[in-house]
């Protein structure tokens, strides 16, 4: 568990890059939270669901940049008490190609990101270039790369690879961003690390006039077998607000909702309407959270609804004020010319009709089958209903193989 800190997180800040490439241990040595908390996660040592964790970032008066950043409130160097400047929400997303449509429904929430690099291996390998294009379709343009594992390679190594980074950041037009040189297993370079955060990952303006609106990307049943049912605590559902204040009493909808036949082929939904009992960020209770950084909210759900992710790609708003549902999505479409996260060459082929596609949105996941396809767009009849206004970026991945591999990119129109 995170801390408390001394404000709420204001800025979600997400990892990225290619599986092994140590991004969780990296997120630990930031912020003492190992983020694989499922079963799977530990036995294997790689990440599988989304994880999170938050960090206070503190500056120290006496050090000189860029060694003036640390995550404590005093100065391991010189033990004077330092000045905190930001909290900070991490989402670690999986790096497996296999789970390439996890880690974009987490990156839909990132206001920045740290690209995580193995040093050890030549750049880019194949997931780093699918994670690029996706923060590019994302509009991810704030970011910092951690050149991670340099204690296991020698100077010349070191400095092949940061060339190696520093030359396809160019050919991609994203010259000009940092590359720091960490161990996140030995927790070395976390000063610079956190300096160029602070410089190049800025928090953004946020409209709290708004109503407030949270795409679900976790939700949890946290009572343990046998809880007497007088103390049984409603569902839990995270994500990040992004817009607006969410304050404990608030009336919340949550949309699309639950399938009204569950288990049954294109079932109707309908939304939950619930109340925001309590509501955790920062590493606390508090009476009300705002837009950035990731909030978790106790609610009057029946917990078997939130167990087990159950609740994740809805969206969580005022009652009243959500984008509408679509069944069916028009997408004014781009695919890319090959396709991205393999080492062989291949060609992204026309998009035909009937073909099966997997849409991300927000924290949303859905499957449909193509109903209609012109020049410019496809019609696409969804599985799973997505909650979501027009105009709205989404990720396109086709079954090439064994996985879903993003092949391209449109916007929902109507």
């Amino acid at each position: 568990m995170s801390k408390p800190l001394p404000r709420q997180p204001e800025i979600n800040i997400g990892t990225l890059g290619h599986v092994d490439n140590g991004k969780s241990t990296l997120v630990q040595a930031l912020t003492g939270v190992w983020t694989g908390r499922h079963s799977e996660e530990l036995k294997r040592g790689i990440t599988i669901r989304i994880g999170y964790a938050d960090m206070g970032v503190f500056r120290c008066p006496v050090c000189e940049e860029p060694f003036n950043y640390t995550t404590s409130e005093r100065c391991p160097l010189h033990g004077v008490e330092t000045e905190f400047v930001r909290a900070v929400s991490f989402i670690d997303c999986p790096g497996h190609h296999s789970l390439m449509v996890t880690m974009l429904s987490g990156a839909s929430l990132f206001d920045g990101a740290v690209f995580v690099v193995d040093s050890r291996q030549r750049f880019p390998q194949p997931q780093d270039n699918e994670h690029l294009q996706a923060a590019v379709i994302l509009g991810i343009s704030n970011m910092v790369f951690a050149q991670n594992k340099i204690d296991l390679i020698d100077r010349e190594r070191a400095l092949r690879n940061y060339k190696e980074i520093m030359q396809h950041l160019e050919r991609l037009g994203r010259g000009g961003v940092p590359i720091i040189p960490v161990s996140g297993q030995h927790g070395i370079g976390i000063e610079p690390l956190l300096y160029a955060m602070e410089k190049y990952i800025p928090t953004p303006e946020r409209d709290v006039s708004k109503p407030y609106r949270m795409p679900i990307i976790r939700s949890f049943d946290v009572n343990q077998p046998g809880t007497p049912a007088r103390s049984i605590k409603g569902g839990v559902i995270g994500g990040s607000i992004m817009q607006g204040v969410l304050r404990r009493g608030d009336e919340i909808e949550i949309s699309p909702g639950v399938p009204t036949r569950p288990g049954q082929p294109r079932s109707s939904y309908e939304p939950l309407y619930t109340e925001a009992v309590n509501i955790m960020a920062g590493g606390k209770s508090v009476g009300e959270a705002w837009s950035g950084g990731l909030t978790g909210v106790e609610t009057t759900l029946d917990p078997a609804l939130a167990k087990s992710d159950g609740l994740v790609g809805n969206m969580a708003g005022r009652p009243g004020t959500l984008p509408p549902v679509w069944n069916s999505l028009r997408i004014e479409y781009e695919l890319f010319q090959h396709v991205l996260g393999v080492d062989a060459e291949i060609e992204v082929k026309p998009i035909a009709e009937k073909e099966p596609l997997v849409i991300n949105v927000y924290s949303a996941v859905t499957s449909g089958v193509v109903s209609k396809r012109a020049q410019d767009y496809v019609q696409v009849e969804l599985t799973r209903p997505v909650c979501a206004e027009e105009g709205r970026r989404v990720t396109i991945s086709r079954k090439i193989g064994a996985g879903w591999r993003l092949i391209g990119y449109g916007t929902i129109v109507s």
